[in-house]
């Protein structure tokens, strides 16, 4: 059995230059230590009593959850803005940060869903930038048996390498895109996570994460980053929201914080973002994996 690794700082402090070294050289860093198993605790009961609330919209709440929910959860919003995970960020990305989207990404008890192995940054329109970060936080824990995280070393050092499309209902990711690159068993790294530990992990690392055989739900937070000064290359409207510092660039629509839980004008604005965002990210996909995006 594979022993969790030592948390590399403590909660509220930023990054070390060692730290900073380590994930520009792997492509990723872990195990980030942001917040205490309670708080940790009490952020999956917040999302599992959304997970229970009623609703007679068009998408379900799973929909939601998996794409951009800062847009029409509060409690999303605001994790994002956390201080203890900024200050993390800054140190990769520096003082101007924007959040380009929240998902709450979980895999069931005892279930076959995968995420196949693939870089971020492939079909986000946003170009090979440096200046994206993904932060994935665990409030339950990301072990081998309920399919945790893994990372290819160093892969973040090659341009964006050739993916291909699937329809596979066990695949997890939208498009189902699976990167055309062979990748040994032990070229990868599991990420390892404890409730409240986080990882990072660069645009185009090459990563991907297996079953949950575990007796308890795999359900992990994951927030892009993004420096304030990244294009979206189509030059069509994109959104995000200002986090820390001063957006001198203004080239993503902001997005506001929502009111309430699922309020009606949080749900039109989701609406919008979601098709803006949709024709640049399953722009070339088949009819049929088009459909199924704008189904979810």
């Amino acid at each position: 059995m594979t022993p969790m690794p030592t948390p590399l700082n403590r909660i509220g402090s930023g990054l070390t230059e060692a730290q900073v070294a380590t994930y520009w050289e792997q492509g990723y860093l872990f195990p980030l230590q942001v917040f205490s198993a309670q708080r940790a605790q009490a952020l999956r009961a917040e999302l599992e009593q959304v997970e229970a609330t009623p609703l007679v919209e068009t998408r379900s709440v799973k929909s939601y959850k998996r794409v951009n929910a800062h847009a029409v959860m509060p409690f999303a919003y605001d994790l994002a803005a956390d201080p203890a995970i900024l200050d993390l960020i800054e140190g990769i990305l520096g003082p101007a940060i924007l959040v380009y989207g929240v998902e709450f990404f979980i895999k069931e008890t005892h279930t076959r869903h995968f995420v196949s192995l693939h870089q971020d940054l492939t079909y986000w329109g946003l170009g090979q930038t440096q200046k994206i970060v993904t932060a994935w936080l665990t409030v339950s824990p990301a072990t081998l048996a309920s399919g945790c995280m893994e990372f290819v070393a160093g892969s973040h050092k090659q341009a964006i390498l050739p993916h291909e499309d699937s329809v596979n209902e066990l695949n997890l990711l939208s498009r189902g895109q699976e990167v055309r690159a062979d990748v040994a068993p032990e070229d990868r790294t599991p990420i390892l996570l404890q409730p409240g530990e986080m990882s990072l992990h660069h645009g185009m690392t090459i990563h991907g994460s297996g079953p949950n055989q575990s007796d308890d739900r795999r359900i992990g937070v994951v927030i892009r980053y993004m420096s304030t000064d990244v294009r979206p290359e189509s030059g069509l409207p994109d959104y995000a929201v200002l986090v820390r510092g001063e957006d001198k660039f203004n080239h993503f629509l902001n997005i506001p914080r929502p009111e309430s839980l699922f309020n009606p004008t949080a749900l039109e604005r989701y609406e919008q973002i979601r098709k803006a965002q949709a024709d640049v990210k399953m722009a070339g996909a088949g009819r049929r994996l088009q459909d199924s995006f704008s189904e979810a």
